[in-house]
């Protein structure tokens, strides 16, 4: 699954990730751009 790298501002495909619930009530999936080892997060939806 890919995400948005803030830190190298480009699409870059997540490592180590796994899907979590944020407080709201959002999924995502969060993980380690492979580049840089900045927190990469895609937020999937509602659950």
């Amino acid at each position: 699954m890919q995400g948005y790298c803030v830190k190298c501002r480009a699409k870059r495909e997540i490592k180590d990730g796994k899907e979590v619930t944020w407080k709201n009530g959002r999924r995502a999936f969060i993980g380690k751009c492979p580049v840089c080892g900045t927190t990469v997060a895609r937020v999937l939806g509602k659950a």
